[in-house]
């Protein structure tokens, strides 16, 4: 008798765990979006330093995603600093403070 109500218990506790943790995962879905990639600090004056931003037209709204500073995002800095261009990025995204961020795992120029 003990061990099929320990057996029962350890059941729903693992199913529980797991719709928990379930909604976790799911926001680790990898996307790939294409947009206007600009400078967060010197053209769009919003970030403290200088930060890549892709901007996305959904549905008639500009929706900023701002690259989380990582290696691949920093590399490709210097393409957009000065001057916005069309990129392509594939990554993460999360919502943090109400604003979008993407952690890129790969960016490149639109030609």
């Amino acid at each position: 008798m003990k061990r099929i109500t320990t057996g029962i218990i350890t059941a729903v506790a693992t199913l529980l765990l797991l719709a928990l943790v379930s909604p976790a995962f799911a926001e680790d879905k990898t996307v790939t979006i294409t947009g206007e990639g600009t400078c967060g600090k010197c053209a769009l004056k919003e970030t403290e330093k200088c930060q890549n931003v892709i901007q996305v037209d959904k549905k008639g709204k500009k929706v900023n995603y701002y690259l989380v500073q990582n290696d691949v995002s920093k590399d490709f800095h210097e393409n957009l600093c000065k001057e916005a261009k069309k990129v392509t990025a594939t990554g993460t995204v999360k919502k943090v403070d109400g604003k979008m961020e993407l952690t890129a795992s790969k960016l490149e120029l639109v030609k």
